[in-house]
């Protein structure tokens, strides 16, 4: 087999574990496989011989059916065959092995990975005894129970047993597929940590932890985190979120992923120092310095890439060959998808991949163009754009925002990553021999590692950090790949790649901005508790209420940005009280709104930071009062009643009634009120509405916000034959025109093709 056919049966395979996002899809494979081999040789005569290309059909389908074979699956004794249900939780006191280094999670609790070896609960099960339960399972406990943990160590946890729920809102998180994707199948919400002795198994994470302690100690947090990040990837170190959130808006978080940079890095520092001695010595210091690197840093894909075609360029120097980028990079991507070929759809693998690929074919195209410029400077200006462009239509693909600083930073900060990437390297060599002497050499960084905050803070408060753009079809992903390719597939289509760039500009918002003109949705967002709406009208977006700071910044945030929403024309607080307010601050500091309408009989004192976010960008803090109506394009919002708080929507030719909690006294005095009537939408709380109550409504569809709904009043609206959805159950609900009410949960495209 010569090189050509190796590299058709490669890309096949990986075309054959992509097919797995679509039904049937290692079928197509080997259909298109066995087209190609009719149709291919006689375009091409002499070139391609048919067996090749029904081979590529056959691999593709293996490729699919092997993907399948290693889908993660609960085993017959793993711990999620004690819950019965997806709702079902359970008082137990598990054991186990921790796997992984404890780290801090968003909500300020630690998150630990157990290896399970026991399971102690009030009531056995019959069919799994205590000591024969196994898996993996996700533990969050309090920061203070998780001190003192480390990898490796057999701990007991006392908690509650949960099953991770999908994502049950457009654009969410979907917390199920996170773990199942590594096998695991069960979360625990630990309270206490029992049985916990001190750890003398040796470890990669004793070194570890003696890097980071050493470099934080003099150069203090966040600094010492950052240097840590830099050198061993921030999947290990507990760098503070905003400080990595700083880093995403501007398109810079790729500095905080270990990868080729510091593997690159890594092997020309060991082979700078053994220049004079044999190829044989530098091989093995080489090989040697790379496993040392990828078991501090541990089995990411992105690592793993790097090391591999860091090892293909030490075999080329000991057998003095060349090795080609290419091949290097295609032979990485198989090894790596034959040990595990779920990694196809891990997001980190996707985007070191590409941005990797787009270094190699058209960063040397790029210098070129620049070759005006100060040698010194065309490296650093063409790297940031070739990896920018091959990664976007993924990150659009995915998140549907864009970073328009992304490249000026990185130019910027080129300077000031390698310099404290080597620094940091060596603190952390010196580290391991001296931790004073590793302390003293990272404070030397203090300077690069300020400035570096600094530069990116100051983009960070400039406006328009992120652009959302919404996100776009898989469809569309494939012809921007398919525009990125053709200057290099037809090299005399290169002087004109300024056109082909205008007509991929074109595609990603000409369309999606002509939808967004011409339609009206509505869509009602499922949280635990706080009803929160989303109109879309004709252009124009209204919000109302944001929930919490968690909902807002999980659930309402990542659902504004994949629908490419910049600014709100409304923004509107049914609800007000510490929770709420502080969720619209953070919110408003993303996304902010031209007007914010607040109920005009809450306390404006509790309020005033709202009002101060409001106005800070330039907008409008009004009182939503009794009878005042709010008009856009086909809809209005108008304020009926102020206790309880009732809000009626016209939305096209319906009315939609919003009824916060009324006890049953107030229904009786409402009753009379002309609100409740016409009103083909009820959207409540889900608590219990009188028998009168509901014959003064009359909806036609019934939506309780919350997971509590009283069975009473849904066995009412039953027998009245009104259509019942429970955001709780069935997630969130979108309204159009055409289709009127759907269900919509996280995984509505991108469950049919994972990318």
């Amino acid at each position: 087999m010569n090189l050509t056919s190796g590299v058709i049966l490669s890309l096949a395979y990986i075309l054959g574990l992509l097919s797995t996002g679509v039904a049937w899809g290692g079928i197509v494979v080997l259909i298109v496989g066995c087209g190609a081999a009719i149709a291919l040789p006689k375009l091409w005569k002499g070139k391609f011989s048919s067996r090749i290309w029904i081979a590529a059909g056959v691999v593709g389908l293996a490729a699919s059916l092997y993907f399948q074979m290693r889908v993660p699956q609960p085993g017959t004794h793993d711990i999620s065959r004690l819950l019965e249900n997806a709702t079902q939780k359970q008082e137990v006191t598990v054991s186990g092995q921790v796997t992984e280094t404890p780290r801090l999670n968003r909500s300020g609790k630690a998150q630990i990975w157990l290896e399970v070896s026991r399971v102690d609960r009030a009531t056995q099960s019959e069919t799994i005894a205590p000591d024969q339960v196994r898996g993996k399972l996700y533990v969050t406990v309090p920061l203070l129970q998780a001190t003192g943990v480390t990898q490796g160590q057999e701990i007991a946890i006392a908690g509650v047993l949960y099953k991770p729920k999908p994502a049950s809102n457009p654009g969410g998180f979907d917390f199920q597929k996170y773990l199942a994707r590594d096998g695991c199948f069960t979360g625990l919400r630990g309270r206490t940590i029992e049985g916990l002795h001190p750890n003398d198994r040796w470890g990669w994470w004793m070194i570890r932890q003696k890097i980071i302690r050493s470099q934080i100690d003099w150069l203090g947090s966040p600094e010492g985190q950052l240097v840590s990040s830099m050198v061993l990837g921030s999947r290990v170190v507990d760098l503070p979120f905003d400080i990595k959130d700083q880093f995403t808006r501007v398109g810079l978080s790729h500095a905080l992923a270990a990868s080729g940079f510091q593997v690159s890095l890594i092997l020309s520092v060991v082979l700078a120092l053994l220049n004079r001695f044999s190829t044989t010595v530098q091989v093995i210091a080489g090989v040697t310095a790379l496993l040392i690197f990828l078991g501090l840093t541990g089995l990411e894909p992105s690592v793993l890439r790097a090391v591999i075609m860091g090892f293909g360029l030490l075999i080329g120097l000991a057998n003095k060959r060349s090795v080609k980028p290419l091949g290097g990079l295609l032979l990485a991507a198989i090894i790596l998808l034959i040990f595990n070929p779920m990694w196809i759809w891990d997001l980190g693998f996707q985007l070191s991949f590409l941005a990797t690929l787009g270094l190699q074919v058209t960063s040397p195209s790029l210098v070129k163009s620049l070759d005006w410029l100060p040698s010194v400077f065309t490296s650093m200006i063409a790297v940031p754009i070739a990896a920018y462009i091959w990664t976007l239509p993924l990150q659009l693909y995915s998140f549907g925002v864009l970073s328009p600083y992304s490249i000026p930073v990185n130019v910027i900060v080129t300077p000031l990553i390698s310099i404290i990437s080597i620094g940091g390297v060596i603190s952390a060599f010196l580290a391991l021999i001296s931790p004073i002497a590793g302390s003293a050499s990272a404070w030397l960084l203090h300077y690069p590692t300020y400035a570096m905050l600094a530069i990116i803070d100051f983009f960070y408060k400039l406006p328009g950090n992120s652009i959302a753009v919404g996100t776009i079809s898989a469809f569309l992903m494939i012809i921007l790949y398919g525009l990125i390719c053709l200057p290099l597939l037809r090299p005399k289509l290169q002087p004109y790649s300024w056109a082909i760039g205008l007509a991929a500009v074109a595609l990603v918002f000409i369309p999606a901005g002509y939808v967004k003109a011409n339609s009206l949705q509505i869509t009602l967002l499922a949280t635990l508790r706080d009803p929160i709406l989303v109109i879309q009208d004709h252009g124009r977006i209204a919000l109302v209420n944001s929930g919490d700071e968690s909902t807002a910044s999980s659930t309402v945030l990542p659902f504004l940005q994949k629908e490419g929403v910049n600014q709100l024309d409304w923004a509107i607080a049914t609800l007000s009280n510490e929770t709420t307010n502080a969720g619209w601050s953070a919110l408003l500091d993303q996304i902010p709104t031209k007007s914010f309408y607040q109920l005009a009989n809450l306390n404006t004192a509790e309020n005033a930071t709202i009002a101060q976010t409001v106005q800070t960008h330039q907008g409008r803090y009004l009182p939503f009062s009794i009878g005042q109506i709010m008009k856009m394009h086909s809809t209005s919002v108008a304020l009926v009643n102020s206790k309880p708080e009732m809000v009626q929507f016209q939305i096209g030719e319906q009315n939609w009634l919003w009824l916060k909690d009324v006890p049953k006294k107030q229904q009786t005095e409402l009753l009379s009120n002309p609100a409740l009537q016409n009103n083909q939408v009820l959207w409540w709380s889900g608590k219990a509405i009188q028998s009168e109550m509901l014959d003064r409504l009359k909806p036609n569809v019934a939506i309780a916000y919350s997971n509590q709904v009283d069975p009473e009043t849904v066995a009412q609206l039953e027998k009245r034959g009104v259509q019942f959805y429970s955001l709780g159950r069935d997630g969130a609900m979108r309204w159009t025109p055409q289709t009127k009410f759907e269900k919509t949960s996280g995984s509505d495209e991108k469950d049919a093709l994972p990318i």
